[in-house]
């Protein structure tokens, strides 16, 4: 609720004049009192005018019977407020604004309104005019006279009637009593209008009291303009109570507010008077000191036995000085205090211990995983060079392959294999430098880097860092990453390695970084340059069906709670999963199916009570459906055109067809699909080339290509392909439909093609030869420059296949038709 001053305090006219404030110079507050209550106000019948000039109001509309304070500014308004006192005794219609309608003028008004007499007026200004007078009747708009200078409307007036209430009208004005002592209980802010209201309540002239109760509510304009607009008693009454009991609920809201509030504040100030005398008793007793020296005391205690660098110690020094003179309840004091502590956190000169028995370390190795025993040399060859020198002497370990394959595992074997601290973190997607080397301790929320922070939570500084994903880290607006960690992996500098936050160097030069990676394409080059390559291929089949019985199938019936005697694999449904619903490098999609067929068991043990189960082939179909991999040979019988080739790619080593098919005699084209790369694409206009060089040197000379478009399709289509390794496949391809001649069934082949028939190297032989045995191909084209890498291959992935090194396609056309006609010539 609030005063009438309050209420009226800003009116506004309708030509969009300037708003003045009410001053102080007229206050109205014993005039409105008094002449609202201390004399009775009769509805008499008075000489009111039928045509009105018309002033709006914004804030909320005016009610009979209440004398008021009125300001009003812009001269087109005075003057018509002037006309209206020197013609029409002062009367003129105050009206309400439509709230946030868009519209001005005449329409923007409600039809309702209050005739209010001016009795006293002060100009202010020549344009500003103060006034006090009373609205008397409420009128509805007849119509419209004019709207310039000032609006003008002839009204009807709706006068209350004068007989005597009813007994439920008394009701109503009993009840409306009765909540306005109750809202005097919570808010007496205007208790002495209220007072005056209920002590001095006329039922004999109910229209008015409710008109002066209604000019005391704080409710909105759109409310109190709807109250002035209801002419019957009975209804207004109604409408009236309602308000009024909705401003009670309103102020017991507030009230309910107010006083949780005042808890809180009284209990904090009774607990902080309590902690204040007590810090003073034990002050005086010496039992407890200020808490900054105590802060201060805690991170000298830290420090002890920290072997600081010369720089590191000169910074801790400065930074207690300026800490002790420093307020405990400063936000500086916060902000330094952080900053000490995380110095003090650090390991510094803090080493463990390195595991130094060969013996130890390949047992480790062992028992963590099954196979990869050339990558297994290699980590203990690295491992041997690293205790043989007692540092890591500037090697970072890169671990290359597919997913799957036991890249992060291994990182972990390597920390446990040299008794070493290990942590881990992905830079995977990391587009910010200051994940790397933090922020600076200017913005609000700084904190260290990750190293920093790894250093801090292993609590040495020699542990072994694993950097995953390496190969998908980014770049953005806010730094490059990769380029950040260039410092972090060069030998020469991680020394002196420089965290934004710390802003001390700190030596890293004995940290093991062992960093993972899908392909080795997408790691920039200064970075790859700064690392040791290790590659882990895959698995055969073999291997996988070793690895689920000795670690994926235990592991999956401990975490089912199952023992390895009440769920028994057969090896041939082991092998069947590995081969028909797993048939990637790695064996995390192997893990996954087991997983599917225990909890299938555990739900049957559940709801049958059935205690052993056996897994054989017939229960995997059963648990796993139909099997996901039939066999990668789409073909039954060779076909013209259609050559199968060996392929790299991130998740291993795979197969691919590739498809060529002449589509029309209208003349020569050539025509690539299959979502191939810029350099797949380059490989396969050589191949063209090559082949329509090799037909125009037959005797006759052959015009296949000039008299049809060409097509060549690598499926599938969704897939991207890209890389210069399929050159040979594709030529074949081509070669083989322009003969309408089909290769030899079981083949598979990659290597590159030159415009002049050389075959060169590719990477990847043993992902491919394990992609090859994995489908059944078992006579595979290798080039002959990559024989050294198959020859260095285990012999258990060598085992049972027949392997040709092409130099020239020459040699490539020898195998793919036997004997036959060689075409072509070398050059």
């Amino acid at each position: 609720m609030s005063s009438n001053n309050q209420d009226y305090d800003n009116q506004e006219i309708i030509e969009n004049e300037e708003i003045i404030e009410q001053d102080d110079e007229i206050t109205g507050e014993d005039f409105i009192e008094e002449a609202a209550f201390s004399r009775e106000i009769q509805p008499v019948e008075r000489s009111l005018p039928t045509n009105l000039t018309i002033v709006s109001v914004h804030q909320k509309p005016i009610f009979p019977g209440v004398p008021l304070p009125l300001t009003f500014s812009g001269e087109a308004i005075v003057k018509a407020i002037r006309e209206a006192i020197d013609k029409d005794n002062g009367y003129i219609g105050i009206v309400l604004t439509k709230p946030n309608d868009g519209e001005n003028g005449d329409s923007s008004l409600y039809e309702t309104g209050t005739v209010f007499q001016v009795m006293r007026f002060a100009p202010l200004s020549p344009n500003v005019l103060q006034v006090i007078g009373q609205g008397f009747s409420r009128f509805k708009k007849k119509k419209t006279l004019f709207v310039k200078p000032h609006i003008k409307w002839e009204v009807e007036y709706r006068h209350d009637p004068k007989e005597k209430p009813s007994t439920e009208l008394k009701a109503y004005l009993l009840s409306i009593s009765s909540e306005l002592k109750e809202l005097l209980k919570l808010n007496p802010l205007f208790k002495e209008q209220i007072n005056l209201v209920v002590s001095q309540l006329n039922y004999e002239a109910p229209g008015l009291t409710m008109d002066v109760i209604s000019t005391l509510l704080t409710a909105d304009a759109e409310k109190l303009q709807a109250l002035l607009e209801t002419f019957d008693l009975h209804e207004r009454a109604v409408s009236l109570l309602r308000l009024i009991k909705e401003e009670l609920e309103l102020a017991k809201i507030q009230q309910k507010i107010q006083d949780e509030i005042n808890t809180q504040v009284n209990k904090q100030q009774k607990e902080f008077f309590l902690r204040e005398q007590l810090r003073a008793i034990k002050k005086e007793l010496g039992l407890e000191k200020e808490e900054s020296e105590t802060e201060i005391e805690k991170v000298e205690k830290k420090l002890e036995g920290k072997q600081l660098s010369e720089e590191a110690q000169k910074v801790v020094n400065e930074e207690l000085d300026k800490l002790k003179t420093l307020n405990a309840q400063s936000p500086e004091f916060a902000v330094t205090r952080n900053y000490i502590e995380l110095i003090a956190d650090l390991p510094w000169g803090i080493y463990s211990d390195d595991n130094e028995s060969l013996k130890d370390a390949r047992a480790i190795l062992e028992r963590d995983h099954y196979g990869l025993k050339d990558v297994k040399e290699l980590i203990l060859e690295f491992l041997a060079a690293v205790i043989k020198r007692g540092s890591i002497g500037g090697s970072i370990i890169c671990l290359v392959g597919p997913p799957g394959v036991g890249k992060t595992s291994i990182g972990q074997s390597i920390a446990d294999a040299l008794g070493r601290q290990f942590f881990r973190f992905s830079v995977g997607g990391m587009r910010d430098e200051a994940e790397i080397k933090g922020h600076r301790r200017t913005y609000i929320g700084a904190m260290p880097g990750k190293l920093i922070q790894a250093l801090k939570r292993v609590g040495v500084s020699n542990p072994v860092v694993m950097l995953d994903e390496i190969d998908k880290i980014g770049s953005s607006f806010r730094g490059d990453p990769a380029s950040a960690l260039l410092e972090v992996l060069d030998p020469a500098q991680n020394g002196t390695f420089l965290d934004h936050y710390l802003d001390i160097p700190y030596d890293l030069s004995k940290v093991l970084f062992v960093t993972t990676a899908n392909q080795l394409d997408t790691i920039p080059e200064p970075l790859l340059d700064r690392m040791e390559v290790i590659r882990l291929s895959g698995y055969i089949l073999e291997e996988k069906v070793q690895i689920a019985k000795q670690y994926l199938i235990p592991r999956q019936l401990k975490e089912h709670g199952f023992g390895l005697s009440e769920v028994k694999f057969k090896d041939d449904a082991v092998a069947l999963i590995a081969d028909k619903y797993a048939r990637e490098a790695g064996v995390r999609n192997l893990e996954k199916q087991i997983r599917k067929i225990v909890r299938k068991v555990t739900m049957k043990s559940a709801e049958e009570g059935q205690k052993t189960f056996t897994i054989n082939t017939k229960t995997v179909e059963e648990y796993l459906g139909k099997p996901i991999f039939t066999t990668e040979k789409l073909y039954p019988d060779p076909i013209p055109g259609v050559i199968l080739g060996l392929a790299y790619t991130a998740f291993g080593g795979a197969t691919l067809y590739i498809e060529a098919a002449a589509t029309s005699k209208k003349g020569g084209g050539f025509k690539q699909t299959g979502q191939l790369g810029s350099v797949m694409q380059e490989s396969a206009e050589i191949a063209y080339s090559y082949v329509r060089s090799l037909l125009c040197c037959e005797d006759p000379p052959i015009s296949f290509f000039d008299e049809n478009a060409i097509h060549l399709h690598v499926p599938a289509g969704a897939t991207p392909k890209d890389g210069p390794s399929a050159g040979i496949t594709m030529a074949l391809s081509l070669y083989s439909l322009a003969f309408n001649k089909p290769v030899k069934d079981g083949l598979a082949m990659t290597g590159e093609l030159t415009l002049t028939g050389k075959v060169l190297p590719i990477g990847g032989v043993k992902e491919k030869t394990i992609a090859a045995r994995r489908v059944g191909v078992k006579e595979l084209i290798f080039p002959i420059d990559n024989k050294k890498d198959f020859e260095e291959l285990p012999d258990y992935i060598r085992e049972g296949l027949t392997v040709h090194f092409a130099d020239y396609f020459d040699d490539v056309l020898k195998v793919a038709y036997g004997n036959g006609k060689r075409n072509g010539k070398k050059k």
